[in-house]
């Protein structure tokens, strides 16, 4: 019965999705108001059918309906609870339809709740988003069913990926997805406007708020899912620029332009070609990294050939929506308004610099994600990893950050760059002074160097918009700047810091023994086995002190599940004020002269490494307090145009003599 309603409620959103793209196509003509006012309540509708079929979908994992080949190939009735749900958008199909729910819904939000728009824009937006919902219900019916049956139920689920079953599943997906469906709101909004030749201020302030939730759940996701990867996988490292992390890094590279970009248009009319060119390529991103991680395409050339029908479909997809939206693009631009111009040395200048410095990190990101996959049906394979990105994105992100830290100082529209000397001699003294002192207490790579000399110059930078304001009058919008960027700051300090100082142990240790690493002493008192709720494991005991402190108790394991069957790597971290101490228990590595066991310890110090992620944390937070303050805005002036529709209908209603309003 669960996978009947599913199904059935899939099928009748798919339906009022082509209700709400024909009805808001017809928008744009005249003489059609009957059938474009179903738009609006088509897209509602739509919302909470697809709504209902994601939550049919999680109650049946919750219950481990076995009737539903989804759920006996992705869990198992001895999971633990947490993990069956999680376990609902833990495979392709489930999360598709995570996207699909989270997208209906969204566009149910826009169509309910918007009325700043004018109508035929509007009506173009519901059907542009119409048209793209058509798109993931299609593939999810034909390609992706998550509610298909199984002519008899499972007499028990294959299981979770053991790499999967951890809290981060709960969180990292589901703050991405939501990330890449507010950019897919933006790009229906891009193309409304596009096509309606209402590329205006207006149509910013409506887009702003979406980029911005986005972009915030984008870094928080981003954050969430480096963190996870860090303390699950036990390899110690935070970003090895894998197909899935980049796919994940490419929208946000995009966001973060286009945020930019659609704030100066609302704010000053500015920048109309560049906030529409950039919302088409956020969203391109975001399909590209959902539909090629989740398809395996990005991770293995060869799920063409396991499935060619699903690989055909996303290329179509892919192509249909990318390759229609630049050939629209194409075609309108010449229409759009140029807007206020600018000289180079404004704020508008400086921003305008660093999106083509973020477009040209997306370009070597997208390069280096795709070109293994390319050499690879030509049966060569090629692997891509930090020493193409980090050099190769360093050549523009120096440059970009030189710029971020001067950037907000100067004035919109036009200014001399004289006038800021002293800050910017102030600013290069700081990263002077950072290079030499750490040069001074030894030899490190140059990146790292200039990873610290920046993070220290960025952290001041950030706060100098700041100087000379009464703070309790700063706006929230204007906090949600300055956190934002020194939260850039420090994650770039814990970045250098970690790629710089980082120390490393690796030794077969017999109980008792003892190793030293950066000032810490280990001692492994003991390795026992242990048990799960779907998992048996080896669990070390081992003892960290440092200098004359206390010793703290870690506990990392090596588990092996049996649903399915795969062994896994538990690190154990122990976090203080400076930086982390990383360990992992291996494999029993022969005896030693008594004759007692010996195990494979790895250890790792890693210096103000979690500064990586309180970085991330503060730019998501600078997102929330410019949301915020936007928010604060719009009720304020909202607020003033009540007032002042009041007073003018008291004059009228006094025959046009009323007194004046006392000055405030």
């Amino acid at each position: 019965m669960i996978a009947e309603l599913g199904h059935a409620a899939l099928w009748l959103a798919t339906a009022l999705a082509v209700l709400q793209m024909v009805a808001g196509g017809l928008g744009l003509r005249a003489g059609n108001e009957a059938i474009v006012a179903l738009a609006r309540p088509a897209a509602v509708v739509q919302a909470f059918l697809a709504t209902l079929a994601f939550l049919l979908l999680l109650y049946a994992f919750a219950i481990t309906d076995l009737s539903i080949k989804l759920v006996a190939t992705n869990s198992h009735s001895m999971k633990p609870f947490i993990y069956k749900l999680t376990g609902t958008w833990g495979n392709h199909e489930g999360s598709m339809l995570l996207w699909v729910a989270v997208l209906a819904l969204s566009g149910g939000l826009l169509a309910g709740l918007e009325r700043r728009l004018p109508e035929k824009t509007m009506s173009a937006t519901l059907s542009v988003q119409g048209f793209v919902a058509l798109g993931f219900y299609t593939f999810l019916l034909i390609s992706s069913n998550p509610f298909e049956r199984l002519p008899l139920p499972a007499p028990e689920g294959s299981g979770l990926n053991p790499l999967l079953q951890d809290i981060g599943l709960a969180i990292h997906p589901p703050t991405l997805y939501i990330g890449y469906v507010g950019l897919s709101v933006a790009f229906s909004l891009c193309m409304g406007a596009l096509i309606t030749k209402q590329v205006t201020p207006d149509f910013a302030k409506v887009m702003r708020p979406w980029v911005l939730g986005a972009w915030v759940f984008l870094t928080f996701g981003i954050t969430a899912g480096s963190y996870w990867a860090y303390y699950e996988l036990g390899w110690g490292g935070w970003w090895f620029w894998d197909p899935v992390e980049n796919a994940s890094l490419m929208p946000w590279l995009a966001a973060t332009a286009l945020l930019h970009s659609v704030s100066v248009l609302a704010a000053r009319d500015a920048l109309r070609t560049w906030t529409i060119m950039l919302g088409v390529l956020a969203f391109s991103m975001s399909m590209l990294g959902t539909f090629l991680v989740r398809s395996g395409v990005i991770t293995s050339v060869h799920a063409f050939a396991v499935d060619p029908e699903r690989g055909s479909f996303i290329l179509a997809l892919l192509g249909l929506y990318i390759g229609g939206s630049l050939i629209i693009f194409a075609m309108r631009a010449g229409h759009i308004a140029e807007g206020k111009r600018f000289s180079a040395t404004s704020r508008e200048g400086a921003l305008v610099f660093n999106n083509v410095m973020l477009s040209a990190i997306l370009a070597i990101v997208l390069l280096g994600t795709l070109y293994p996959v390319f050499t690879e049906v030509f049966d060569v394979r090629v692997s891509v990893g930090p020493p193409y990105f980090n050099p190769a994105g360093a050549i523009f992100a120096i440059p970009m950050f030189v710029v971020m830290a001067v950037g907000p100082l100067l004035r919109w529209k036009d200014d001399k760059p004289q006038r800021i000397q002293f800050e910017m001699l102030l600013l290069a003294a700081i990263a002077i002074t950072v290079i030499a002192l750490v040069a001074f207490f030894g030899s490190y790579d140059i990146l790292p160097l200039l990873g610290l000399a920046f993070a220290a110059a960025l952290g001041v930078a950030s706060l100098l918009p700041l100087r000379g304001r009464k703070l309790s009058r700063v706006p929230t919008a204007t906090w949600g700047m300055v956190m934002a960027h020194f939260g850039v700051a420090v994650s770039l300090f814990g970045m250098a810091s970690e790629s710089a100082f980082t120390s490393e142990k690796l030794a077969a240790v017999s109980t008792g023994g003892q190793e030293e690493v950066a000032g810490w002493t280990i001692e492994l008192q003991s390795v026992d086995p242990i048990a799960g709720p779907n998992w048996t494991a080896v669990e070390a005991r081992i003892i960290a002190t440092r200098a004359d402190g206390d010793g703290v108790l870690l506990t990392p394991q090596a588990r092996n599940f049996w649903a399915p069957s795969q062994a896994t790597s538990e690190s154990a971290l122990l976090t203080t004020w400076d930086g982390q101490l990383y360990a992992v228990i291996g494999d029993q590595a022969g005896v030693d002269a008594n004759g007692n066991p010996r195990w494979q310890l790895r250890v790792w110090w890693k210096p103000f490494v979690t500064f990586i992620w309180y970085g991330g944390l503060l730019i998501a937070f600078g997102g929330v307090l410019s949301i915020i303050g936007r928010l604060q805005v719009d009720l304020k002036r909202r607020s003033a145009a009540k007032r002042g529709k009041e007073r003018r209908d008291d004059v009228e209603a006094l025959g046009g003599n009323a007194a004046p309003e006392p000055a405030e």
